[in-house]
């Protein structure tokens, strides 16, 4: 008998379980890059390290400090925006990983193979843990001070409290589960209030908005989230437009796919003289290719059964597109519908069926032995995979062979209800 494990129950039985849990990430992509200062740029020395530790896919961490413990260069690189993203193989725990995103993803507009849009789906269905956000300072050491809102739903200015030193030793005490956070209060923030009108590091444009974008992309494996910084708030308020949308129509974020891409836009920031001024800046863009549509009639019935197929496919398909049957192979009154009949036990494809005939086929059969529904797609999804492997969706052979056994289910699904239950048991974790 399978052990199953509740992951629901919050009482904690060690030490780890005591913290907050924290979803494992296992690399970064960078919504931009980072070169050399105008001053430095003079510096031939500096030059020629910069390019060859970039060429040799080097953090710019690394090539930061690269520069300053060489060539005593410190502050020698800003940020740069640039309408790709950045996917470097050191700031991945598998290098190859950030091979395999920009294989799959990357598109070569006439400098390289880039990745410029690429599909991501989130793990949460709160919008917060996918997108956790704060205002913080840094120093070059740590994090100093940083946002967080208490229970009565004001954001309160945190910060670390001193560490104790052992009255009877010259050493400090040992902090046990980490450091401590407390409100912070000084003559500056005496409340403990985040207000970023009153805060001098904010003033400073030393405290900023600190907020990642947490998910994983289809088709790329690894054990742990993928994480993209941002600090502007136009990306975040826009990304939080497009997940309350999706959660509104779907009622859930997981299991939607999303894309990240970078566009331009005009925004408007106030200048050293207090006037607003508008500039054009690349943002990344949070969106979904999703009938909004068809999602928000659907709440109001139930949803229509050929929608339901198409549903059923995209689920199961490598590409996640949904391909839509001829309304008339639907239509009882259609002619077509005694043929279909007729072949659907004894199926041999026609030999100038193209794939999308074949997928249209699969759909109307997924249909028919009422897999389309929601509690079922989840069972197609592995049947398909434990049968041919992945990718199989976008292979003739094996996708006539999938509407073979579908087809010959019409007559008996014994058959097809034990290959599921063993597909899904072969799934399980023991």
């Amino acid at each position: 008998m399978n052990a199953v494990v509740s992951m629901l129950d919050l009482t904690p039985r060690s030490l780890v379980e005591e913290r907050a849990l924290r979803p494992p990430t296992m690399g970064k992509i960078r919504p931009g890059i980072k070169v050399l200062t105008r001053a430095m740029q003079a510096n031939q020395q500096a030059v020629d390290l910069y390019n060859t530790m970039v060429a040799a896919g080097d953090s710019y961490e690394t090539i930061g400090k690269t520069l300053e413990s060489k060539l005593k260069l410190r502050n020698a690189l800003v940020p740069k925006n640039v309408p790709y993203f950045v996917c470097r193989r050191s700031d991945f725990s598998n290098p190859a990983t950030a091979d395999e995103i920009t294989r799959m993803y990357g598109e070569d507009r006439g400098d390289g193979m880039k990745l410029y849009r690429f599909p991501v789906m989130f793990a949460f269905d709160d919008w917060l843990r996918n997108v956790p956000n704060e205002m913080a300072v840094y120093t070059t050491t740590s994090r100093q001070f940083f946002s967080q809102y208490g229970p009565d739903g004001v954001r309160y200015c945190k910060t670390y409290a001193p560490v104790e030193r052992d009255e009877r030793a010259t050493r400090v005490r040992r902090s046990f589960g980490g450091r401590l956070i407390v409100h912070r209060q000084d003559d500056d923030i005496p409340d403990g209030k985040c207000d970023p009108h009153a805060c001098p590091q904010y003033q400073a444009r030393k405290c900023n908005l600190s907020a990642s974008f947490l998910f994983v992309i289809p088709e790329i494996k690894g054990l742990g989230l993928i994480e993209l910084p941002t600090n502007s708030i136009y990306v975040l308020q826009k990304a939080y437009g497009a997940m309350q949308t999706v959660a509104l129509a779907r009622g859930r974020l997981t299991g939607t796919r999303f894309w990240l891409s970078k566009r331009e836009f005009d925004i408007t920031r106030i200048d050293e003289n207090g006037q607003a001024v508008r500039q054009k800046q690349m943002l990344t863009v949070l969106d979904a290719d999703i009938d909004l549509g068809a999602l928000l009639d659907g709440a109001d019935g139930a949803v229509p059964a050929l929608e339901a197929a198409n549903q059923a496919v995209a689920l199961i398909e490598a590409s996640g597109e949904t391909h839509v049957i001829d309304q008339r192979a639907a239509d009882p009154t259609s002619e077509s519908t005694g043929q279909a009949t007729a072949d659907s036990v004894d199926y041999e494809p026609h030999p100038s069926e193209t794939l999308e005939d074949k997928r249209d086929r699969m759909t109307d059969l997924l249909h028919r032995l009422g897999l389309h529904l929601e509690e079922r797609q989840q069972d197609v999804r592995i049947l398909g995979q434990y049968r041919y492997g992945r990718g199989w969706t976008n292979k003739l052979d094996q996708v006539d062979a999938m509407n073979r056994f579908l087809a010959s289910a019409l007559a008996d699904r014994t058959e097809l209800e034990a290959e599921i239950a063993s597909a899904v048991q072969s799934t399980t974790f023991v």
